[in-house]
């Protein structure tokens, strides 16, 4: 048995096209077919059910891939951390976040820094993103979701409060406060049912005033609701953070009296996952920025 088999399989297993897993490989068809027959045969059970031309990944299979992916994980790592010792590779970031209009000012700072670094940004709902964390698909999230896990890690980076922000010339601009009681038939701009932040201000919601917002325009981004607000299509809920970067919007942020509840921001990663050198570099950037960040927004 021979890793290129096991890649082999990996593909077919995922796909369960044995055709298009044979053009994705760029070998025969046929060749396909013998090296999972081969395979098959080391192990003495069938690892597809065959109907035809249709293949299906059986239970015997679906345990080979378990263990096949497990195997690659820790051979990308291996390779990683090889690179990273021997300072071949420049380092290549994997961040999933909750808040993407911090990221300009903070990835420019730490890229002024270390300009030999890339960053690949993933917003995922919190589920995904704890999933992607605990199969080392990416090396931490910025979040202010809860992520849980035997070997997750996580550093609290800051705590703070939900505001309302309103369009201009809607009815409660230039308000202080606001109730809860008083936005029951306002039209919202949020995230994506799932999205975490979403959950937790439907929650808080209905927990304090007995009703769910209507929210009209959903989509995945907290920046994209702010931009979809000043354009006067509705209300939004959203973190201090939010606006940081948009002072513009200060006029028009509103203090809820009865909404309850606050949001904590924490970076995580999975300590059974390596780092490389450039990941720790940021890790320890980010809890450096926030210390600082928390002096400039006092």
């Amino acid at each position: 048995m021979e890793l290129l088999q096991l890649q082999y399989f990996k593909t077919t297993a995922k796909l369960e096209q044995m055709t298009k897993a044979a053009e994705i490989l760029q070998i025969a068809q046929p060749s396909l077919s013998r090296t999972i027959s081969r395979l098959e045969e080391h192990f003495g059970v069938p690892l597809f059910d065959r109907q035809g031309r249709t293949i299906r990944l059986n239970a015997y299979g679906k345990v080979l891939l378990r263990r096949v992916e497990h195997v690659f994980q820790e051979l990308e790592e291996a390779e990683r951390e090889i690179r990273d010792m021997s300072g071949v590779d420049r380092g290549i970031i994997t961040l999933a976040v909750s808040l993407t209009n911090l990221l300009p000012e903070m990835l420019g700072e730490f890229l002024q820094l270390h300009p030999n670094v890339s960053f690949r940004q993933i917003v995922e709902p919190t589920d995904v993103m704890n999933q992607m964390l605990e199969n080392g698909a990416i090396d931490m999230c910025l979040t202010f979701a809860q992520i849980e896990g035997a070997a997750i890690e996580q550093e609290l980076l800051r705590t703070e409060e939900i505001h309302l922000f309103v369009p201009d010339h809607h009815p409660l601009i230039g308000r202080e406060s606001v109730s809860l009681n008083e936005l029951k038939q306002e039209t919202f701009i949020g995230l994506h049912t799932g999205y975490w932040f979403r959950n937790l201000t439907d929650r808080l919601c209905m927990n304090a005033a007995g009703f769910k917002p209507k929210t009209t325009i959903e989509v995945d981004d907290v920046d994209a609701v702010l931009l979809l607000l000043k354009k006067g299509h509705g209300i939004a809920f959203a973190p201090d953070l939010a606006w940081r970067t948009r002072m513009d919007l200060t006029p028009n942020r509103i203090k809820i009296t009865d909404l309850g509840g606050s949001l904590s921001l924490r970076l995580a990663w999975s300590g059974k996952h390596y780092l490389s050198s450039a990941a720790q570099k940021f890790r320890e950037f980010v809890l450096d920025y926030f210390k600082d960040l928390d002096v400039k927004t006092r």
